[in-house]
């Protein structure tokens, strides 16, 4: 990028409330007292955070310990769960949409945030992913399910990928600027995951291509 710029807080905070929140009606799904929802709140709201600055960037201490706004955003998505939640846990769609829109936006933050620490394109597009996608591995570790983006379904990884892409591309080739882009971004890997959840567009085991799958013996 020949221009650095750093996204409105807010975006981050926005981000950071939606996947706090889908922790928090997980945990409410499963019958936690209080410490386990705001545990699960936290590890899906910031895990991804946590992972980008702790492992990837290492640029001191990381963001969400730095500024408590990050917690009170983890403390209010619980809040409005416990508010609120009966009805979006008895909606498993509801919660698939808060997921979709907070991908979106973690994406976008985590590719600003490698690319303005001065990451190469590629390793800026694999913390992006990681960003995205860290929060919700973490959420279905703790709950002991297998990570919904290693398994086959509904372009999770994927999606958080083609925002990673995108959101430079909107920048380097249209010109656009970094917020339209940053929005514009969060709309296409929103848009992007309603419709796979919508028309059930899923991704298929790697068994089941052509280059892994069995032949036939020769009948002699």
């Amino acid at each position: 990028m020949d221009q650095t710029f750093a996204l409105p807080i807010y975006l981050d905070l926005f981000a950071v409330f939606l996947m706090a929140a889908t922790g928090a009606i997980e945990a409410i799904r499963r019958e936690f007292d209080l410490v386990g929802l705001l545990g699960l709140s936290f590890a899906t709201g910031v895990g991804g955070a946590l992972i980008r600055d702790g492992i990837f960037l290492q640029a001191g201490v990381p963001a969400v310990v730095r500024n408590q706004d990050y917690l009170y955003a983890v403390a209010g998505a619980a809040l409005a769960c416990l508010i609120f939640g009966r009805r979006a846990v008895l909606s498993e769609r509801f919660v698939a949409l808060v997921d979709a829109a907070a991908l979106g936006a973690y994406a976008v933050v985590g590719m600003e945030k490698s690319l303005a620490f001065g990451l190469d394109f590629a390793p800026a597009v694999l913390v992006g992913t990681v960003n995205a996608c860290g929060g919700g591995i973490l959420r279905d570790v703790l709950m002991r399910e297998e990570p919904m983006v290693f398994r086959p379904g509904q372009f999770y990884g994927l999606a958080a990928l083609l925002g990673c892409l995108t959101y430079p591309f909107l920048r380097q080739t249209f010109g656009l600027p970094p917020l339209t882009s940053a929005f514009v971004t969060i709309a296409f890997t929103f848009l992007l995951r309603v419709l796979a959840i919508t028309r059930n567009w899923r991704t298929v085991p790697v068994r089941d291509h052509g280059l892994f799958r069995r032949r036939n013996p020769p009948v002699a």
